[in-house]
């Protein structure tokens, strides 16, 4: 709270642009005063050029942590003496820690999709995923599906500037996990992700396809390709139920909204830079 702020008050923030609209000065404070943190957290409207500068600025106020959203998570990332084995395989980070003068690199979003899934009683290990998608969300969950010991992990994304980063992924991945599974696939190839749904467990959409209130898009215009016994998942949280999880209600799958990997996300992140819970307001 602004009347508590002293001479001792750390300063916590977030880096990117725009932020104007972020939820996350409002999230981490309730938990900073829930918490009896002497700290307040705000952002901060940085341009991917002036990234190396902000993070210099960290050291210097001596920012105990924060968080990096779009466009400056990959860049952001240059900067850190030491990267987290899911942000060396995503290439970006989200979070970052500050212990003794040496900033850490994060990426939180996996961790936030598979908590959600976890919540919704579905465990990845052992499992067969289809994660549609190469954008940094997408990337971020295919790289935490291999770190919780998924099957296998199939990418489809269609054949643009976007499928080369998912090739480099799959590489990434497989220098971490050998023995893992994992390819990436032409989305424009109807029969081969036809064939590979009806042998999943798990279908993943980590596009913006179906993004925006009163969308009507998803990534699977085919609905005959849904089986009941696949679980489908959405990264999108607005709307809250997107077309791609109505279709799959309505095939009888199990379904995962995104509203659960936003919260998951930031909760823990949360936990990494105060090394507490976030606390949450009861409904």
């Amino acid at each position: 709270m602004l009347e508590g702020v002293s001479g001792k008050t750390q300063l916590y923030g977030l880096i990117g642009s725009p932020v104007g609209h972020s939820g996350s000065p409002a999230m981490y404070n309730y938990g900073f005063e829930q918490l009896g943190i002497d700290a307040v957290y705000l952002a901060f409207d940085v341009q991917i050029d002036e990234v190396e500068q902000a993070i210099q600025s960290v050291r210097t106020f001596n920012m105990p942590g924060g968080n990096v959203t779009m466009p400056c998570k990959g860049e952001a990332a240059k900067y850190m003496d030491e990267l987290s084995p899911a942000a060396q395989m995503v290439g970006a980070i989200n979070t970052f820690q500050n212990k003794d003068g040496k900033l850490t690199g994060h990426i939180t979003d996996g961790i936030g999709f598979v908590d959600n899934l976890k919540a919704n009683n579905v465990d990845p290990k052992g499992k067969k995923f289809i994660v549609l998608g190469t954008g940094g969300a997408a990337t971020a969950i295919q790289v935490q599906l291999a770190i919780e010991e998924a099957a296998a992990i199939d990418i489809f994304n269609i054949k643009d500037d976007f499928f080369v980063k998912g090739e480099e992924t799959v590489e990434r991945i497989k220098k971490f996990y050998p023995d893992l599974a994992v390819a990436i696939h032409d989305l424009g190839d109807a029969e081969l992700l036809k064939q590979k749904i009806a042998e999943a467990d798990v279908l993943v959409n980590g596009t913006t396809v179906g993004m925006g209130e009163g969308s009507t898009r998803t990534p699977i215009s085919d609905t005959s390709m849904l089986h009941e016994k696949l679980v489908v998942a959405d990264a999108v949280y607005n709307p809250p139920v997107t077309q791609l999880i109505k279709d799959a209600r309505e095939k009888g799958c199990d379904t995962v909204t995104g509203e659960g990997m936003l919260l998951g996300q930031g909760k823990a992140a949360f936990e990494i830079f105060t090394g507490q819970p976030l606390p949450t307001k009861e409904k």
